[in-house]
């Protein structure tokens, strides 16, 4: 009680400036009491849990969300969130900053989305965006606000393999692509004039212009592929064609929305 009064006391000053009714201790204190209980369970020493599984030869998995273009530090400031979303630094947040990682992967789209503003050098725009949009259900989920979408964009994505020490790939969606007879796949950039394989920083990146090659497309439905040798000889060129130029292996390929809905490349 006393700590939320001294920060009740700074936070009323602030609402107080922008004419907004000031909060009182007592109905704060009976939300913290109620969700505190909740969460309360859950609260525990980490490390000591995550050091004890490791002594006993347990395997640990983290799993994050944002990609690498996001990472405050690696991303494409300041378009990007307020913390650090590389695999790198799974252990520290876990309570485990010495843990060497011995597995990372990747998880990459078909093609590429985008969230919020910011350069996005691969975005498509008009019927050719609504249809990619649509075929792979890229609106807000809370909102409905159409996402920006592109193509697979090779040069951000080996950037993101790089900084995430990315030892394979697991690549989701291409199911999306059936309804394309010629998939785009941007293969370099182009800034001021010189064409470039890495992924560009700064104001170069708002330069940058996409280099595109287009592969044959597969035009079927292949949510029911389960094995490698059930895809198209296109799908299978698209998946090896983005696995020579990112140089990682892709493993599993998704192709569909339930849990079961993949396959093992490998």
């Amino acid at each position: 009680a006393e700590k939320l009064g001294d920060i009740l006391e700074w936070k009323n000053i602030t609402l107080r400036g922008y004419g907004a009714p000031e909060l009182e201790a007592e109905p704060l204190l009976a939300w913290l009491d109620l969700y505190g209980s909740c969460l309360l369970p859950y609260v525990t020493d980490t490390t000591a849990i995550l050091e004890n599984a490791g002594q006993q030869g347990q395997a640990v998995m983290f799993e994050a969300q944002l990609g690498a273009l996001r990472d405050i530090d690696y991303g494409i400031y300041p378009y990007t969130t307020s913390s650090q979303t590389l695999a790198a630094y799974a252990p520290i947040g876990a309570g485990l900053p010495g843990a060497k990682l011995n597995l990372v992967i990747g998880v990459v789209k078909a093609y590429s989305s985008c969230v919020g503003e910011g350069p996005f050098t691969v975005e498509m725009s008009g019927d050719e965006a609504e249809a990619l949009r649509a075929a792979g259900g890229e609106y807000g989920a809370a909102t409905g606000r159409p996402r920006r979408v592109g193509a697979f964009d090779i040069p951000a994505s080996r950037y993101g393999v790089l900084v995430q020490g990315v030892d394979e790939i697991a690549l989701t969606k291409l199911d999306v692509m059936a309804y394309m007879d010629k998939i785009p796949v941007c293969v370099a950039y182009e800034v001021d004039g010189v064409r470039t394989d890495r992924f560009p920083s700064g104001d170069e990146l708002l330069r940058a212009k996409p280099v595109y090659e287009y592969l044959e497309g597969f035009q079927t439905d292949i949510s029911q592929c389960r094995r490698k040798e059930d895809l198209p000889l296109a799908a299978i060129r698209y998946i090896q064609f983005i696995e020579k130029a990112m140089g990682c292996p892709i493993k599993y390929v998704s192709v569909g929305a339930e849990r079961d809905d993949y396959l093992l490349m490998y």
